[in-house]
C-alpha cells in the first residue's frame, strides 16, 4: 500500500477501527455545539488536522458525526473542484510510521485545493483546523506513567502513539477552530508555489499556537537553556569583568556564573506540576468553600502568538499555587513563577522549581555577575515565550491594601521586550481576593512588632494543621491585558525607532507608568466578599459592635454606593444584607450576642484585627465616598464648591496611595455623581440654591450612618496628617527618608498603644513609606544630596487640610506625640 493511500481504507474497515479505539477513548470537544463555528452553508468544509496520524482521523471522524458537522470522510464537492475526502494533514512522515522525527511535504489536497483557488478566483473553501490532544485535558492524569505519555513537541512513533491512546485515550481534547476562508488568504496576483508556502506557514503558525498555549512553548531541556544562558555575550562579558574585578581566574569566574545559572533557573517538570494539581485540589477541598474564577476567557483570547506576564496582587504564598493551579486546570501552561530565594528550601525548593519556579535574591547589589545572570535568564524565557508569573508588589501585604509596585522584575521585562521584541508581550493584572487568610496569626504579630519570621521546613509542617480550618470561599479575577508595545507607544512613540539603551531616561519613565497602570489594573478588578462587606461596616463603628438592623441597613448602604460609584470591572457581593452577617458568622469572624432590644454583631479585639485586613482589600473603591462623608459629618454645613477643592486638595495623595484612577480633569464629574448617590440615600442634604452641602440632623438615624461612612477613610488620613506633624515638629533637612518612615512607624505604634487608635494594620511600615513616596512624588518633599528631606510652606498647607476632616482631639493627640517625638530629649 503506498503511503497516498495509506488511510484509504474502506468504510467497514474504518467503523470497525473507530469502534475499537473508542472502547478506550472519550473526549471533550471545543466548541460544545457547531452553531459556535459558524460555518457558511453555501461554502464546502475541508478540516485540517496537523500530525498524520490514523487516530486523530477516527476521532475527527467520529465527532463530525456527533456535532452534525459535515463529515471529515465524505467526498469535497464544489462546481470548481472535487475531491475523494474532505481533510488533509499538514505533516506527513515520509521515513515511515513507525519512525519519529517526519519529513514534512504538502498534502496532495493542499495542492489542488490552492492550484484550483489561483486558477478560478471565484472558487474558495472553508479550511478548519482541528487540534486533537491526547491526554492534556488538566486534571485527569495521577500517574507518573501518565507522564511519561502526555502530550509533547517532540514527534513521535506510532507505537508511542498506541500507548498515548491506552494511557490518556479518555482524556482527549478535540478543538475545532474557526473556519479560515481560502479566498481570503491569497491574494490575486500570488503565484501557486508562493501561496502554497503562505498557506502551509499560516497553517503550521496556527497549530504551533494551539499547541503552546496548552502544553507551553517548545523549550529545550535545562542543561540546554543554562548551556545557551552561559554563552550569551552578556554574560560572558560579566565573567571576564567578574574576573578582572575580583583577580580570579576566568574559570573560577566561569564555574561561579554556572553556580548561579543553577540557582535561579528553574527545572519544569510536567509530571510535578500535575501531581501538585492533584493535590491542591484535595488541599482546596479540604479548606476553602470554593474557589471561584472570573473572566479567565481574557486570557484563552490573548494566549495563542503572545508572551504573557501574569501580575497577581499578593497577599499570602497561597497565591503561587493557587493562580498555577487555575490556569493549569483550564488547559494553558502554568508560567513560569519569580519566586524570593527564601523560599528555596531542601524539599520544598525542588518540587517549587520543578513546577515552574525560578529564583532571585532579594538584593542585587554588588553581585554584578549573578545581576546579568538573571537578566539573561529572564530574557530567555520572556524571548522563548515562556509565560511568567510575579508579583510587582514584591511582598506579601501585610494591610491588605495594594503595595507601591517595586520596579526591578518589571523594568527587567521592559527593557527585555525593548531589546529583542520576539513577540508581543502583554501584562495580565490579576485580583485574588480571600474571606481568611492562612497567615492572619503572623501577620498580626507582624504588625505588633513583632520581627518577621524567616520561613523554615518547621513552618510547611506546621501548617498541615489548618487544613481543619475553613477559610471560606477564594475568588480570582482576571483583568484585561495591557499589550506592552501599545503601552510604550503612549509613553515614547519612537522607541522602536531608537537603539536600546537600557539607562534611557524614557525608559526608566515607562517602567514607573507601567507599575502605576498594573497597580490600578489589579484594584479595578475587586471582588466584593461579605467579608469585605461586613468588614467596612463593623470597623466604622466605635467598639467594632452595632445593633444587627443598623448594621444591616450600613451594609445596604456600601452596596448601593458600590453599584453607583463603583469604577473597574468589579465583581459585587449579590447577597442580602442579613445574609452577609450571617455567611461572616460562620466563619468565626464575628459573633452575635442575643439582647432583648435587638441582637448585637461583635468583633473582638483579634478578629477585628483581621477583619481590617479585608477592609483594606477595597478600601479604594469606596475613597471618594467615604471622604464626602467624612467632610460632611465633620462639619455639618459645608458649601459644595468648599468641598470640591477640599477635595481637589487631598486627592493627588489618596491617589498615589489607593491606585485610584481618575485624573483631575476628571474629579468635578466624579464627585458630583458621588455627591448624588449620597444624596440619594438621605446621607448627605443638597440645596442646590445656595450651594450648601448639609449633614442629616443630629438626632436623625441617618446621621451616624453618614458618620460611619466617613470612618472608613480616616485611618488614611490620619497616617498622612501625622506624616506631615513628624516633618513640622522636626523641621526641613532633619530627617532621611528611611529615619521619617522609622519615626512614623513607631509613633504610630505608640499611639495605638496609648490611644487606641484603628488596628494594628495602621503602623504598617510600608504603609508610611507609600506616604513618604508620594510626598515626594508630588515635590512636597525634595530629596538633597545627603539624602535630607527638604520642604517649605507647602508642608503646612498639606496638613492644613485635615482640619476639615480630622476631629480637633484626634489632630491634637498626633501633635502632642509628634511633638514629645521630635524634642531633643529623644
Amino acid at each position: 500500500m503506498s503511503r497516498q493511500s495509506f488511510f484509504d481504507l474502506t468504510g467497514w474497515t474504518l467503523d470497525l477501527l473507530r469502534r475499537i479505539l473508542y472502547l478506550a477513548t472519550r473526549t471533550r470537544v471545543f466548541p460544545e455545539t457547531p452553531e459556535m463555528l459558524k460555518l457558511r452553508p453555501d461554502l464546502a468544509v475541508c478540516y485540517v488536522l496537523d500530525v498524520r496520524r490514523l487516530s486523530n482521523l477516527l476521532v475527527l471522524d467520529r465527532e463530525c458525526r456527533e456535532l452534525g458537522l459535515p463529515p471529515a470522510l465524505r467526498p469535497l464537492r464544489d462546481a470548481a473542484f472535487s475531491a475523494r475526502r474532505s481533510f488533509f494533514f499538514l505533516s506527513r512522515n515520509t521515513r515511515g510510521q513507525f519512525a519519529p522525527n517526519p519529513r514534512s511535504e504538502h498534502s496532495a489536497l493542499l495542492k489542488s485545493l490552492v492550484r484550483t483557488a489561483v486558477a478560478d478566483p471565484r472558487f474558495d473553501v472553508q479550511l478548519v483546523p482541528v487540534t486533537i490532544l491526547w491526554g492534556r485535558e488538566p486534571g485527569k492524569q495521577d500517574s507518573i506513567l501518565e507522564a511519561l505519555f502526555a502530550e509533547t513537541w517532540q514527534s513521535v512513533s506510532t507505537l508511542r502513539q498506541l500507548f498515548a491512546i491506552l494511557i490518556h485515550g479518555r482524556h482527549t481534547v478535540v478543538r475545532f477552530n474557526a473556519p479560515i476562508s481560502l479566498r481570503e488568504l491569497l491574494s490575486e496576483d500570488i503565484d501557486e508555489p508562493r501561496a502554497l508556502r503562505k498557506l502551509g506557514r499560516i497553517l503550521r503558525v496556527h497549530f504551533r499556537r494551539q499547541r503552546e498555549m496548552a502544553i507551553g512553548p517548545d523549550l529545550s531541556h535545562r542543561r540546554t537553556q543554562l548551556r545557551a544562558l552561559l554563552n550569551t555575550p552578556a554574560v560572558r562579558e560579566a565573567v571576564v569583568a567578574e574576573a578582572q574585578a575580583k583577580s580570579i581566574s576566568q574559570v573560577a569566574a566561569q564555574r561561579a556564573a554556572r553556580e548561579f545559572a543553577l540557582e535561579i533557573a528553574s527545572d519544569y517538570s510536567y509530571a510535578v506540576v500535575r501531581a501538585f494539581s492533584l493535590f491542591l485540589t484535595w488541599v482546596w477541598n479540604k479548606v476553602y468553600n470554593g474557589v471561584e474564577v472570573h473572566n479567565f476567557e481574557r486570557v484563552t483570547a490573548v494566549a495563542p502568538g503572545h508572551g504573557i506576564v501574569y501580575v497577581p496582587c499578593h497577599r499570602s504564598h497561597v497565591d503561587y499555587l493557587l493562580l498555577s493551579y487555575i490556569i493549569f486546570n483550564r488547559g494553558l501552561m502554568v508560567p513560569h513563577i519569580a519566586a524570593g530565594a527564601n523560599l528555596n528550601l531542601p524539599l520544598l525548593g525542588s518540587v517549587l522549581r520543578r513546577s515552574g519556579a525560578f529564583f532571585l535574591r532579594r538584593k542585587f547589589k554588588g553581585e554584578q555577575l549573578y545581576a546579568t545572570v538573571f537578566l539573561e535568564y529572564l530574557h530567555l524565557m520572556i524571548d522563548r515565550g515562556f509565560p511568567i508569573e510575579y508579583f510587582i508588589e514584591g511582598g506579601r501585604s501585610r494591610s491588605g491594601r495594594m503595595l507601591a509596585p517595586k520596579a526591578g522584575i518589571l523594568a527587567m521585562t521592559i527593557q527585555s521586550f525593548v531589546r529583542s521584541r520576539a513577540r508581543p508581550l502583554v501584562f495580565v493584572p490579576v485580583y485574588i481576593g480571600y474571606e481568611k487568610l492562612m497567615e492572619g496569626g503572623s501577620y498580626l504579630a507582624e504588625l505588633h512588632g513583632r520581627p518577621k519570621q524567616s520561613e523554615s521546613l518547621s513552618d510547611l509542617l506546621a501548617a498541615a494543621r489548618l487544613l481543619k480550618r475553613n477559610f471560606g470561599k477564594v475568588h480570582v479575577n482576571f483583568g484585561p491585558p495591557l499589550a506592552l508595545a501599545e503601552f510604550l507607544d503612549t509613553q515614547h512613540p519612537a522607541w522602536r525607532e531608537e537603539s536600546f539603551d537600557a539607562r534611557a531616561p524614557w525608559l526608566r519613565n515607562a517602567v514607573e507608568a507601567t507599575a502605576t497602570a498594573l497597580a490600578r489594573r489589579i484594584n479595578a478588578q475587586a471582588v466584593v466578599t461579605p467579608v469585605n462587606l461586613l468588614a467596612l461596616t463593623l470597623l466604622s463603628t466605635p467598639k467594632h459592635a452595632a445593633d444587627l438592623r443598623l448594621l444591616q441597613k450600613q451594609i445596604e448602604h456600601i452596596q448601593y454606593l458600590l453599584a453607583e460609584t463603583a469604577w473597574g470591572e468589579i465583581v459585587p457581593c449579590q447577597l442580602p444584607a442579613g445574609e452577609v452577617i450571617d455567611y461572616v458568622r460562620r466563619l468565626d469572624l464575628v459573633q452575635c450576642h442575643p439582647h432583648p432590644l435587638g441582637d448585637i454583631i461583635r468583633a473582638d479585639e483579634q478578629q477585628a484585627a483581621l477583619l481590617a485586613y479585608f477592609r483594606n482589600n477595597v478600601l479604594h473603591l469606596f475613597a471618594l465616598p467615604a471622604l464626602l462623608a467624612c467632610l460632611i459629618s465633620h462639619n455639618q454645613r459645608l458649601p459644595r464648591q468648599r468641598a470640591r477643592e477640599a477635595i481637589k486638595g487631598i486627592y493627588g495623595l489618596l491617589r498615589a496611595e489607593l491606585f485610584l484612577p481618575w485624573e483631575p480633569a476628571e474629579l468635578d464629574a466624579v464627585i458630583d455623581r458621588t455627591e448624588a448617590t449620597l444624596s440619594r440615600r438621605g446621607l448627605i442634604l443638597g440645596d442646590s440654591q445656595s450651594e450648601i452641602l448639609r449633614a442629616p440632623p443630629p438626632n436623625s438615624e441617618a446621621s451616624p450612618e453618614l458618620r460611619q461612612l466617613g470612618e472608613i477613610i480616616r485611618p488614611t488620613l490620619e497616617r498622612q496628617f501625622l506624616t506631615l506633624a513628624l516633618l513640622q515638629h522636626h523641621g526641613s533637612g532633619r530627617l532621611t527618608r528611611n529615619a521619617l518612615e522609622e519615626a512614623a512607624h513607631l509613633l504610630a505604634q505608640r499611639l495605638t498603644m496609648l490611644y487606641q487608635f484603628n488596628s494594628a494594620e495602621f503602623s504598617e511600615k510600608l504603609l508610611f513609606g507609600n506616604v513618604i513616596r508620594n510626598l515626594i512624588d508630588a515635590e512636597i518633599l525634595q530629596v538633597d544630596e545627603a539624602g535630607l528631606l527638604q520642604f517649605d510652606e507647602r508642608i503646612t498647607l498639606a496638613a492644613a487640610q485635615t482640619e476639615l476632616l480630622l476631629a480637633a482631639d484626634v489632630r491634637q493627640s498626633i501633635q502632642l506625640i509628634a511633638r514629645a517625638a521630635s524634642s531633643p530629649a529623644n
